[in-house]
Parts: structure tokens; sequence; C-alpha cells
């Protein structure tokens, strides 16, 4: 009993030493429980006092920079206007003395072309150039030689007028003269091809005294450096006959099984020249809500009422056809006129003080003459015995005036828009012809049967020729047993025409004024000996064609000086790396790669800058974009005033600094633009390029370099803001730079500015 007891008692002293220990323990966890909370607290006391230092020193720096910001900004209120004062005097010394010795050089022109004597007619006259016309128009039975030389008198005339219209600014050239011009320019278009199907028909017409001795047909080359004859007459009507290969003109033919037997002719006409794409109505810009757009609503508008509003003096000798442009229209967009007026077809008198006849029977026309000669040139008469088929167009009816067209109108598939689009190499007139009865000699005398008409277009494909007596019509009948094989023609892309993909071929439509891809077929290219095959299911008039955007956007640029008043332009592409030079107030394309046409007319061939775009886009280097050319290109859009202020700085101080392209001009948004900027200098530390932002308000150097990873405004430690590039660049350029400025030409810095306005290099990069 007592040891039982005693195990009790000492159980008891073990509980009471385990409260014990627990006890402890607790008050050991709520020891370190509070300790703990005190350590956190005090660390969010410290991160609060750090965050508060933080904040107020961040907001003290703000405070320093804002204030610091606003003294800069003060600074340069200070002194804007007289920034302002100095950069618009030193833009006046340049560029506004270039634009007053250039209508200084038009008025000059002007006169010069007044006193020339060399038997030529003034295109700007309109008596001149309308007698001119009118007796080129009498003359009958011309050799195609005699036309052919005539020709070249006619493009100079034209080219000479479409100089006019793009280059004289809208207030130097009243509204009623821009129309005129236009005019002038659709007459000699339509006569001088009116003028080669006369001299195609007066050769056929001795086809048989021309022919072969070998295949007993008559195959003739006529050619000089603008147009190109390739004609062939079936005179031997060998039904074995497949067709024919001008070797020494790398083009053939492939005569269809159907008109082996028949009396006709092939003729290729090929002209460098264009004189089609401008009556397309997708030839104008699609512009809308501009002033070039409410020019071509006034312009429409003014059509349909089918006459211009002349002064009293020009009323009498105004032809109705003649549209006004409106006032606001700028020089570019003047060609838009002869795209609206040449969809018209009206029906005028080439010497309006001479009256001609025409004929009230219908007659068939050539598909030239459909295509081309877009107006019938007489008027109307009395009687119908007194009608000269040679003067009219033939098979023409009055068109509405087209309207201009746009993306958004819903063009079909296999229309070309020529606003994307661009034809080269020339105009290829592709026909089958009726051969005309041929000339005998009976006792000296030359006889000749005349038919009316003109030339004529043999129908292909054949339609039946079932016997009317039958009393059933062609459309009720079944035509699909009827063969008529597709035309097949071989021709080489001219060598002075630069394709960077397959040359695509289109066709003209003349019903609706439209080049279209469609109807052609088995299209083969050889790209080594350029050589270009196809078929099309009739004989139509085609050309080549080529996206105007390849080489945009620009995958870079650069603007260096290479002399006084002398620098180089450089601007790559994905297809092709171009180089410019500019000199004193002309420009060449010296350098081009990765090209296997032969450029050597252009090449090294000093011009201005409008004449250098030109020569350029025919030859299919377009670095040229167009008012309208945002709708085909994914560019860097910036406002139109910063960009124009940006070329114009870049021009004036182009003859000391270099000019490049910068990746963050992408990240600074609409108002504002970047490039790099270096000094023209041989130290090895000059190499390093500067960043500068550029706005209608301000100029700012930027502390980001091209290798910084973010974009950042901030500004270049211990930099100001100007109010011009100009002033930025003089608180870092040396002396000899400021002297070059200051020496530099004025027609150079025009020179430049013009192809920088041109390429666009700020918004096509």
């Amino acid at each position: 009993m007592k040891r039982r007891k005693g195990k009790k008692k000492s159980s008891k002293a073990t509980s009471a030493s385990s409260r014990k220990k627990g006890k402890s323990g607790k008050a050991e966890r709520l020891r370190l429980q509070k300790e703990e909370e005190e350590r956190r607290q005090r660390e969010e006391e410290e991160a609060r006092l750090l965050a508060e230092q933080i904040e107020e020193a961040r907001l003290e720096r703000e405070r320093l920079e804002r204030e610091e910001l606003e003294r800069l900004e003060a600074k340069q209120l200070e002194r804007r206007e007289e920034e302002l004062g100095e950069y618009r005097l030193l833009v006046d010394e340049k560029l506004e003395a270039a634009a007053r010795w250039k209508k200084d050089l038009r008025l000059r022109a002007k006169w010069d072309r007044y006193m020339l004597c060399d038997g030529s007619p003034d295109p700007t006259i309109r008596q001149q150039i309308n007698t001119y016309m009118s007796l080129w128009s009498e003359e009958k039975d011309e050799d195609f030689q005699s036309v052919l030389n005539k020709s070249n008198l006619v493009l100079r005339l034209i080219e000479e007028l479409e100089f006019l219209l793009s280059d004289t600014p809208t207030e130097d050239l009243p509204q009623s003269e821009a129309a005129q011009f236009t005019y002038t320019v659709q007459q000699l278009q339509n006569l001088l091809q009116r003028k080669f199907n006369e001299a195609t028909e007066h050769l056929l017409k001795n086809a048989a005294a021309l022919s072969d001795i070998d295949t007993g047909n008559m195959q003739k080359v006529i050619k000089n450096q603008n147009v190109r004859l390739c004609v062939w007459a079936n005179l031997n009507k060998n039904p074995r006959f497949k067709g024919y290969d001008f070797e020494e003109e790398a083009v053939s033919f492939n005569l269809p099984k159907p008109l082996a037997l028949s009396n006709i002719a092939v003729r290729i006409l090929h002209t460098r020249y264009d004189h089609l794409s401008c009556q397309s109505p997708t030839y104008m810009p699609h512009v809308v809500e501009s002033e070039e757009g409410k020019a071509t609503n006034a312009l429409d508008a003014d059509s349909s009422a089918g006459e211009w509003k002349p002064t009293e003096e020009e009323e009498r000798e105004a032809p109705e056809g003649v549209t006004a442009m409106g006032d606001e229209t700028k020089s570019e967009g003047r060609k838009s006129v002869l795209s609206s007026m040449s969809a018209r077809e009206d029906t005028e008198n080439v010497n309006e003080t001479q009256e001609k006849t025409v004929s009230e029977a219908e007659k068939p026309a050539t598909e030239a003459e459909t295509t081309n000669d877009t107006e019938k040139i007489a008027n109307e008469a009395e009687t119908a015995t007194e009608s000269h088929a040679g003067d009219m167009m033939e098979g023409q009816s009055p068109s509405p005036v087209l309207n201009h067209l746009s993306p958004e109108d819903g063009l079909e598939d296999d229309v070309v828009d020529l606003r994307q689009f661009t034809c080269l190499g020339g105009v290829y007139f592709f026909d089958v012809l009726v051969l005309p009865p041929q000339c005998k000699q009976l006792n000296g005398w030359t006889m000749v049967q005349l038919v009316e008409g003109g030339l004529q277009r043999q129908p292909y494909p054949q339609e039946s020729t079932l016997s009317t007596s039958l009393g059933v019509s062609l459309q009720e009948k079944d035509l699909e047993g009827l063969s008529s094989p597709p035309v097949g023609i071989s021709i080489t892309v001219p060598n002075d025409v630069v394709f960077f993909e397959d040359p695509q071929v289109a066709r003209w439509d003349p019903e609706n004024k439209n080049w279209k891809t469609d109807l052609i077929m088995d299209k083969s290219y050889n790209p080594e000996l350029r050589q270009l095959s196809f078929k099309m299911d009739a004989f139509y008039t085609f050309s080549l064609i080529q996206d105007a955007h390849l080489n945009m956007p620009y995958e870079s640029w650069e603007l260096r000086p290479s002399g006084m008043n002398e620098v180089s332009l450089m601007i790559s592409s994905a297809f092709t790396d171009i180089h410019i030079e500019i000199k004193d107030d002309q420009c060449r394309l010296a350098t081009m790669s990765d090209s296997d046409a032969d450029l050597s007319f252009l090449l090294g061939k000093w011009m201005t800058p409008l004449a250098l775009r030109e020569a350029m886009k025919r030859a299919g280097l377009n670095f040229f974009p167009e008012e309208d050319s945002v709708r085909y290109v994914s560019v860097n859009k910036k406002n139109e005033q910063t960009q124009k202020m940006a070329y114009m700085e870049m021009a004036l101080l182009s003859p000391s600094f270099l000019f490049g392209w910068s990746k963050w001009n992408h990240s600074c948004g609409y108002e504002q633009i970047i490039f790099k900027v270096k000094e023209q200098c041989s130290s090895a530390s000059s190499e390093d390029w500067s960043l500068y932002m550029l706005s209608t308000q301000r100029a700012q150097r930027l502390k980001i370099s091209e290798s910084s990873d973010t974009f950042s405004r901030d500004l270049y430690e211990g930099s100001e803001f100007h109010s011009t590039l100009y002033h930025m660049l003089k608180d870092y350029c040396s002396p000899e730079a400021t002297e070059r400025l200051k020496h530099s030409h004025h027609l150079f810095v025009d020179c430049i500015y013009q192809l920088l306005s041109m390429t666009r290099v700020l918004t096509f990069s």
C-alpha cells in the first residue's frame, strides 16, 4: 500500500513538471511572435520611410526636371522669334531665291520658244497647233516612213505640253490654259495614231509589190527610236502556214488555222510611249475630300455640261470639249485632266476655220482606231456626199464621262488599277487586218480600188457564215462547234526596262478603257533571254505591267555630302539599292544594284529632278511615291507640315551634315520625326551618329542612340530646345561646317529639297 502511494505521488510531480514546461514553451512562442511582429513593424516602417524618401526624391527630381524643362521651354520661347526670323531669312536666301530663279527661267523659256524659228508650231498657241494638225490631217497616201519621221515632232510637242502642265505652278498657269494644253495633247495623240493607221493601209495596198520571193508573202519592218512596225501580209494563202518570226526584232506570232486562207494581214505596232493608260478611269489619284478631289469633282461636273467657262476673248476659239480646272488643282494633278477628257469622244474639228464633213453610214474601225483615237475630228454636214472618211474616227460613238474609280468602288478582279501598277516598255498594237485591194500597174498608171472605212479589222474569233436565206440569226445558233484557236505571240522584253519580277501582261479593253488581265493564257517567261510568250483568245492591244510599289517601303536611306554643292542620296529597298548624285541644280542616277537591264541611257546622265523622276519611272525604277501610294504601302504616317519642314531643313543643312534613317522614327508618334545626324568630318570620333527629334514646334537632341534597347524622349545631357534643327545643330557644329552652309548655292539646296520631297524617305522607310 505504501509503495502504491509513492508511485502516485511521483506521477503527480511529473505531470506538474510537464505543465510547467508547456507554459514556458508557450511563453517562448509568444515572445518570439512578439519579436517577429516588432521586427516586421520596424521593417514596414523602414520600408515606408524609404518609400517616402524615394517618392520625395522622385518628386523632387521630377520637380527639378519640370523646372528645367520649363526653363528650357521658356528660353526657347524667348529666342523663338529671333530663331524663326533668322531661319526665314535663310529659307528666303536659298529656297525662295531658287523659286524666283525658276519663275524667271520659265518666262525666258517661253520667250525663247516664241522666238524659235525652226518650222515647228508652238503647241501653246492654239492657232499654230490647229493649223499644223489640220494641214497634216489633209495629207493623203503618206508612206509609213514619212509618218514615222513626222511622229518625232508630234511626240516632242506632246512632251513639251506635258512638261508645262507638270512643272508650272498653278498660280503661273491659268486654268483655261491648262485645260487647253491638255486638250491639245489629246488631239495630237489621236491624230498620230490615225496617221499610223492610214500609213499602214497605204503600205498594205502595195503588199503584192513588196512580197518576198521565197515565201510569196509580204513581211516588212519599219522603225525608229520610238515606234516599231512589224507587218505581215497573207498573199500566198498557204494552208500549212502557222506563223512568222521577225528574227531581227525578236517578235513572232502564231496564226490561227482558220485565218491561214484568209485575205488578211497581221500588224504588230510597238510604241515606246503609252497614250492609252491616261484614258483609264483608274489613272487618276484616289484622293477623297482633298483639294485635288475637289478639282476633279468640279471637272467632272463641268464635263457633264460639255464646256468650260472661257474668257470673252477666248470664247470664240475654245473647243466645247475643253474643261476648266479648279483653282486649287496642284501641278502634279493636272495630268488628271487628260484622263477625264480622253474618256469622252466629242465631235470636234482639227482646224476650226475649215469645215469637214462626216458620213452618216456606220463604218467599222480597226482595234487601233477604237483604242487610241478617242474622238471624231469632224463637224456634222448637211449632206453625206461630201464626207471625208480619212479625217474622222470610224465606228465610235460618244460615251459618257467615266468617273474616277478608287479601291472602295470595287474594281473587277481582272481590271488593272493604274495607281497600283504601271505599264512598262510601251504598248503593242496586235491586230489582224483585212488586206485592202492591191495596186495595179496599167499603161504607166497606178490603179487602186478605193474602199470606204479605211483600215478594216478582221473579226476573230470568226462567226458562222451561214446563208441568210435560212432565216436563222447567228445569235440563235449554237457556235460551240466552231474552231477558233487562241492567238500566240512571243516578244523580247525591252532591255531598257527593269522587271524585278516576271512581267505581267494586260490587254486593253477599248469599250471600258481599262487594262485587263483576263483572256491571257499559257504565259511563259525566260529571264535569261528576256523572252515572253503567251496566248490570247483574240488579237488585242497589250502591254507589260509591274507593281509600282515593289521597292516600297524602303529599308534605309542616307544623305551624305561629297563636296562643295555635292551630295549623294542612297536608298536601299528589298530588290535594289540606288545611288543618286546631286550637283548644283541637277542630279543623276549614279549606280544601282541587281539589274540585268541596259540602263546606259539613264545611268550617269545629269538632268533636273523632275526629268530624273520620269526617266526612272519609265525604266521601272519607281522610288517616287504618289499622293495616294499610302493605299498600297504600309507607311510610317507623319504630319505633312512636319515632313515639309524636315525636308527643307535637311536640304539647308546637307552641305555640312549627314542624315540617315533611324529605327526610332516609328516610335515617336505622328507629330514628330526622328533621324540620325552627324557632321561631315574626317576624324574617327565624328563617325558616331546623334539622334534628333523634330516637330513643328521645336527640335531637340535625344539621349538615346540607335543601339538603345528602349525608346525615350529624354534630352541629351547639356542640350537645349531650339525652334529649328538649324539652330539646334549650330550648338555642336564646327566653324567649318557653318561656313559651308553659308556658301552653298540656292539652286543646289532647292534640288535636294525636290528630291527629298519626291522620294519621301521619312514616311516610306
